[in-house]
């Protein structure tokens, strides 16, 4: 059955449905049903911040929640709905982990081995482990600090650009190192670029048929691509739009795009529903071993609350409620992404708005996770959260510092 539960301006929907003959409830008896009202409130103010429309869908058991707002194209005036593909930016970096955690489990990479084993070129450092690179513990310099320093003009510079990954790499190793391998977590596209590298190198199976063969495949996720270095997004998608450095100026359409500056760590394009079947399918275990598994899910905290943390090329989130759930954050130009689920995968949400370069509108689009895993209320936090003066980071530059507003 299907049947709309609220629509309460011009694209604004939220869609419950369920499998016939089973109970509109969640699959997890310890979680609160989702609060709707709570999404479309998030959304709302996402998009009062500057993003043209936001998507969420929350999966739970044989319920399906579908909620969007605004528009998919600001041009066309599409209006938003959750079922659109966009790209998923670092949400990518979960997928090349899966990839490579499953050559582990062959027995052909390990973990604790310098990195310089399965590279064609070495590293700077020999002491750079595999597992530092997918744990952002390896020192790399980011080189998206320097490329999209200014924003706009950094992106326009590499929007066509075809790079090769050792491009990537030399333009990271030009700088001195972060830390010493292993010392600190220091978030950095780099170590997922080498990762990409060393899979191609190692295996002589570029990434697109990796990811097709080990992942989108055995899953059935047939709205998940990897198309680099082709721009387009096929089928049913959303538009994403930059927003300037000079927030006085109009937003930049920055959907047709190479993303070559990301590849292995940024260039995949999927839809929520996807997502939420790719995360769900991962914790259970139907991806990788247990063993691998475990390590991935082994989470060291990256702020001073403990409350983000970071595996394997996986995120951790303890919740207002206590829940804590795992996946990734995207950032991309023109689109931000959460894509969570619980710890036995049996509720996945995955939250999308076509903006970036706008850390308020990322701020809050986190109010999703409270409001689908905590329920009512559970989205307060975050809606009643000021960032008038503050500054932000993103996956993206994420050693560059810009305002809020």
């Amino acid at each position: 059955m299907r049947f709309t539960i609220a629509s309460t301006t011009l694209a604004s929907t939220a869609v419950i449905t369920t499998l016939a003959g089973s109970p509109a409830v969640a699959a997890t008896p310890s979680l609160p049903a989702p609060d709707i009202a709570g999404v479309l409130a998030v959304q709302k103010q996402a998009m009062a911040n500057g993003a043209p429309g936001a998507l969420t869908r929350i999966d739970s058991g044989n319920t399906t929640y579908r909620i969007s707002r605004g528009q998919a194209d600001t041009v066309a005036h599409t209006a938003m709905d959750a079922d659109r593909r966009f790209r998923v930016g670092s949400v990518t970096k979960s997928f090349t982990t899966v990839v490579l955690m499953q050559l582990v489990a062959e027995g052909r990479i390990d973990l604790d081995a310098s990195a310089n084993t399965y590279l064609p070129e070495p590293l700077p450092d020999d002491r750079i482990t595999v597992r530092h690179l997918l744990s952002h513990r390896s020192g790399l310099w980011d080189y998206t600090n320097d490329m999209f320093y200014d924003t706009v003009p950094g992106f326009e510079s590499v929007r066509n650009k075809v790079f090769g990954y050792q491009e990537l790499i030399d333009l990271s190793t030009a700088h001195e190192p972060t830390n010493e391998p292993g010392a600190a977590y220091s978030y950095s596209n780099a170590n997922f670029v080498v990762l990409g590298e060393m899979i191609e190198h190692l295996t002589g199976v570029p990434m697109a048929a990796q990811y097709q063969e080990r992942i989108f495949g055995p899953l059935g996720l047939k709205h998940t691509s990897y198309v680099h270095p082709r721009t387009a997004i096929s089928g049913s998608s959303a538009r994403g739009y930059l927003r300037p450095d000079d927030t006085t100026l109009p937003l930049v359409d920055s959907t047709e795009q190479t993303v070559s500056w990301a590849q292995s760590a940024g260039a995949v394009i999927s839809n929520a529903a996807d997502l939420n079947r790719f995360f769900s399918a991962l914790v259970t275990g139907r991806l990788v071993p247990e063993a691998q598994l475990r390590q991935m899910m082994t989470m060291v905290p990256v702020t001073a609350d403990g409350t983000q943390s970071y595996g394997l090329g996986l995120r951790a989130r303890k919740l207002s409620c206590g829940v804590t759930v795992y996946g990734h954050t995207g950032t991309v130009q023109g689109f931000y992404t959460y894509a969570f689920t619980t710890a036995d995968g049996k509720r996945s949400m995955t939250s999308m708005a076509n903006t970036s370069n706008n850390g308020t509108v990322n701020t809050v689009l986190g109010g999703t996770l409270e409001a689908a895993f905590c329920g009512t209320g559970g989205a307060k936090a975050s809606l009643a959260k000021s960032t008038e003066g503050e500054t932000f980071t993103e996956d993206i530059a994420p050693q560059v510092e810009r305002p809020t507003q």
